[in-house]
């Protein structure tokens, strides 16, 4: 973020007050930008942006509850009415099953389409500011694609392929926005952050940890590919601010980079998450599911 000056911006911020999202705000409110924060725990958000004072704006939102995001997405919208970037941070992880909304699985109901309908809601502020949109994926993505017979998990529930294809949702998700934004300045990218332990992983048993390898009996970062916090807001803050990405979108990226197509080792971006005709389907499937579009 060395001489990044975004004096004057309004950047929005899901999950901006916990784990990488606080690390996000902190850089982009030092480099000039108002940032607002939607956030389901008012309280608690309140208290984490207290060190940034005026420069950030705390609004209620809760991303399984579409009432809550368009109603939240038309209060942002009114106060600001352009908006230069939208950072999609919030999410869940390998969460028990969970209904939300008209039954909806939640980790694809809250990663992708309660972002989904928040981008919808916010559309004229962000053509406005030719915002670009950051969505948080990850190399869970690997896990799984699409799953286009049972999307919602009604049948054979798994918390990992669930987490996965909603990772996958999101890359698809910024593909296909790109597509249908980039002739209104409208730029988009999805992006791996890295591993990091933040409360992404408040779902997890500690047990689990310490067998996948990334802690050890006393809760210590075991993995030494595991980044620190500010490491793993790098990327977000890159896609979101860097001049080299001037022109360009629909990119999944990696370490302050363009990630190359998938390796064995788990880094790059699977072949399904990049497909346009999956984008597309994603896309109609989500106006359908949530009753929201661009425009």
């Amino acid at each position: 973020m060395a001489g990044v000056d975004l004096t004057g911006s309004v950047a929005v911020v899901t999950g901006g007050y916990s784990g990488l999202g606080l690390e996000t705000t902190g850089h982009l409110v030092r480099a000039g930008a108002h940032v607002v924060v939607p956030a389901r725990r008012l309280d608690a958000a309140a208290s984490a942006v207290v060190p940034f004072g005026d420069a950030v704006t705390v609004v209620e939102a809760d991303l399984s509850d579409l009432d809550s995001v368009s109603g939240c997405a038309q209060r942002i919208g009114d106060l600001w009415p352009q908006i230069d970037l939208f950072i999609g941070a919030a999410g869940i992880m390998a969460t028990p099953l969970w209904r939300v909304g008209p039954g909806w699985e939640s980790q694809f109901a809250v990663n992708h389409l309660g972002h989904f309908a928040f981008v919808a809601g916010l559309w004229p502020s962000l053509v406005r500011g030719a915002a670009r949109v950051v969505a948080y994926s990850s190399a869970g993505h690997h896990i799984s694609g699409m799953r286009w017979d049972d999307t919602q998990f009604m049948t054979g529930y798994d918390k990992w392929a669930a987490y996965g294809q909603s990772k996958t949702a999101n890359i698809l998700f910024a593909l296909h926005l790109d597509e249908l934004g980039a002739a209104a300045g409208v730029r988009a990218f999805s992006l791996h952050p890295g591993s990091i332990l933040t409360p992404l992983q408040r779902h997890l048993e500690s047990a689990e940890m310490v067998d996948r390898g990334w802690i050890d009996e006393q809760g210590t970062v075991a993995d030494p590919t595991f980044k620190s916090v500010s490491q793993g807001a790098a990327t977000g803050l890159w896609a979101a601010t860097s001049p080299q990405l001037a022109g360009l979108g629909g990119l999944y990226l990696e370490d302050c980079d363009v990630a190359g197509p998938a390796a064995d080792d788990g880094t790059g971006v699977k072949a399904y998450a990049v497909d346009r005709q999956e984008a597309a389907s994603l896309w109609d499937l989500s106006v359908t599911l949530t009753g929201r579009d661009l425009g």
